[in-house]
C-alpha cells in the first residue's frame, strides 16, 4: 500500500500537470459535444426561417412570441377578446381595476406551475397586485381597450447552464415550442432555435429583406415568412409561394395637416383623384375591417376626376400646389403612379378654371388658376421622418383594439398629421372610456363616418405579404 503512495506520488509530481490538463480538456470537450451531439440525434424535421429585423431575448418579433407562449386573454378574428389563460376576469373600482382569475393546474415549459406572481406585464404606469388565484391591475384611468393588452404572450426570465460551469438567461413561455439553444452577434440574436412536439424551428436574423433574400439563395434558411415584396427567387421551380392579404396593415398617404396649402378640400381632391383596386385589397379607412367595430358601407373615395376638380375650384389654394411626396423604395412604382395622377388633375382644374375665367358673368383671376397646377416632388429614403413632411405614402399597422386614441387625437405626440378635429378628439375619448361593445362599436362607427368627411389620410390599400418555401 505504502509503495502504491509513493508511486503515485511521484508520478503526480512528474506528470500531474499534464494528467490536470488532460482532464479539463475533456471535460470542456464532453461540456461541447454533448448539446451538439444531442442536436444531430434528434431526428425532427428543421426548418431554417428567415427574419427581417434587429431584435433580442427581450424584444422578440410577434410571429415568435405567438409559437413559445400566450397571454391571459387571446383575441378571435374579429379582434373581440376572450380569456386564455384567466378564467375570467371583472372591472371594479369605476372601471380602473382589472381582476383576472387565473386558471388552474397551467404549467409553465420546465414544469413549475404558474402562479399570479408569475405574471409581469412592463406597463409604466399601471400598478399589478396579486393574491393566491387573482392578478389585479390598477390603472391610473378608464381604459377600456386594456384585455386586449394582456393578450400579449407573457414569459419567465430564467437561466439555463452553458458549458457546465457558466450561465446564461433564457426565456421559458407556457406552449408546445420552447427555446432550446440561441447565438447573439453583438447584443442582437444571431439564431433562435425552437423545439416543439414534431419539428424544430431555427430562426435566422438578418436586416434588410434584401439581406434575407440574399441568404435564401445561398441556401442558409429554406422559408422567407412576411416578405413585402415579391422577388425573382418566388419564380424558381424549387420553391412555392404564398400569397396573403393582412387586413390589419393598410398603405395610406398621409398629409401633414399643418401645412397650410392642405385644406380639407385640398386633401378630398387629391383622394377622388387615385385610381385604387376595386377589390378586398381596398382599404377604406384605419380599422381592420375584419374588426367588430368596422363601418361597412361608409364614405369612400372612388377615382372621380370630375368630383376631385370641383372640390378644387370650390376653394382654390391660396398657394401653388408645390407638394412632395415621401415615400421608401418599396413604394416607389405607386407613389410614381400617384404622382402622375394628381398632375393630371391639377392640368384639367387649371383648364376648367381658365374656362370659368373667361365665361362673361364669371371672373377669375390669373393667380387663382395658376395655383391650381399641382407639381409633385417625389423623394425616396429609406426611413421617411414623420416630423418632416407634406405627404407620406407608407404602410400602417391597425391596432388590435379599434382605438385611435395614439395616431389621431389632437393632444397625442404620435399624431404625426397633426390633425386637429374637437369632434373626433371627443369620440376617441369616449370610446376608450366606455367598456360595453356594443356601445363602442357605435362611437368608433361615427369616428370613421367624420375621420373619412375631413380626411387626414387618404386609405389606399391593404398590404400583402409572400411567404416564399423551398420545396
Amino acid at each position: 500500500m505504502r509503495k502504491f503512495y509513493w508511486y503515485t506520488v511521484a508520478y503526480t509530481k512528474k506528470h500531474g500537470w499534464v494528467f490536470l490538463a488532460s482532464l479539463i480538456f475533456a471535460i470542456a470537450l464532453f461540456a461541447g459535444l454533448v448539446p451538439v451531439l444531442s442536436q444531430i440525434l434528434v431526428r425532427k424535421p428543421r426548418e431554417y426561417i428567415g427574419i427581417v429585423g434587429q431584435y433580442s431575448l427581450s424584444n422578440l418579433p410577434p410571429e415568435i412570441k405567438k409559437t413559445l407562449s400566450v397571454g391571459l386573454t387571446k383575441l378571435e378574428d374579429d379582434g373581440a377578446v376572450k380569456p386564455l389563460l384567466a378564467e375570467r376576469w371583472v372591472v371594479e373600482d369605476d372601471n380602473k381595476r382589472y381582476r383576472f382569475v387565473l386558471k388552474k393546474k397551467i404549467t409553465w415549459q420546465d414544469g413549475k406551475e404558474l402562479e399570479p406572481t408569475d405574471i409581469k406585464y412592463n406597463f409604466s404606469d399601471v400598478e399589478t397586485l396579486t393574491t393566491p388565484n387573482d392578478v389585479i391591475f390598477k390603472l391610473p384611468d378608464v381604459f377600456a381597450p386594456f384585455p386586449s393588452i394582456v393578450s400579449e404572450p407573457i414569459f419567465r426570465l430564467s437561466t439555463e447552464k452553458q458549458w457546465w460551469f457558466l450561465e446564461r438567461p433564457t426565456l421559458i413561455g407556457i406552449g408546445e415550442y420552447r427555446i432550446v439553444d440561441y447565438t447573439l452577434k453583438g447584443n442582437w440574436l444571431n439564431e433562435l432555435v425552437v423545439d416543439g412536439p414534431d419539428k424544430r424551428l431555427i430562426y435566422r436574423f438578418y436586416l434588410t429583406e434584401d439581406d434575407v433574400v440574399l441568404a435564401f439563395k445561398r441556401g442558409e434558411v429554406d422559408v422567407l415568412a412576411n416578405l413585402a415584396t415579391l422577388r425573382d427567387i418566388a419564380t424558381w421551380k424549387t420553391t412555392t409561394t404564398k400569397k396573403k392579404l393582412q387586413t390589419d396593415r393598410y398603405l395610406a398617404v398621409f398629409f401633414n395637416t399643418a401645412q397650410p396649402n392642405l385644406t380639407k378640400n385640398v386633401r378630398q381632391a387629391l383622394a377622388y383623384a387615385l385610381e385604387l383596386p376595386e377589390n378586398e385589397a381596398r382599404a377604406t379607412g384605419p380599422i381592420n375591417p375584419q374588426s367588430w367595430a368596422y363601418l361597412a358601407g361608409g364614405k369612400v373615395y372612388d377615382y372621380d376626376l370630375a368630383r376631385a376638380t370641383e372640390r378644387l375650384l370650390d376653394s382654390p389654394p391660396s398657394e401653388p400646389l408645390n407638394l412632395e411626396l415621401t415615400t421608401t423604395s418599396i413604394f416607389a412604382d405607386q407613389a410614381e403612379t400617384y404622382r402622375q395622377q394628381w398632375e393630371k388633375l391639377g392640368q384639367q382644374a387649371f383648364e376648367a378654371c381658365q374656362q370659368k375665367k373667361t365665361a362673361k358673368d364669371k371672373v377669375a383671376e390669373n393667380w387663382i388658376c395658376e395655383n391650381l397646377q399641382i407639381k409633385i416632388t417625389l423623394k425616396i429614403t429609406n426611413f421617411p421622418d414623420t416630423g418632416n413632411y407634406q405627404l407620406l405614402l407608407m404602410g400602417q399597422q391597425s391596432p388590435v383594439d379599434p382605438d385611435q386614441y395614439f395616431l389621431w387625437h389632437s393632444s397625442q405626440s404620435t399624431n404625426f398629421t397633426h390633425y386637429k378635429n374637437t369632434r373626433i378628439d371627443s369620440l376617441l375619448e369616449k370610446g376608450r372610456q366606455t367598456l360595453d361593445q356594443t356601445e363602442r362599436q357605435t362611437i368608433y362607427q361615427e369616428f370613421q363616418q367624420f375621420l373619412l368627411e375631413d380626411p387626414p389620410a387618404i386609405f389606399l390599400e391593404h398590404l400583402y405579404t409572400y411567404e416564399v418555401r423551398r420545396k
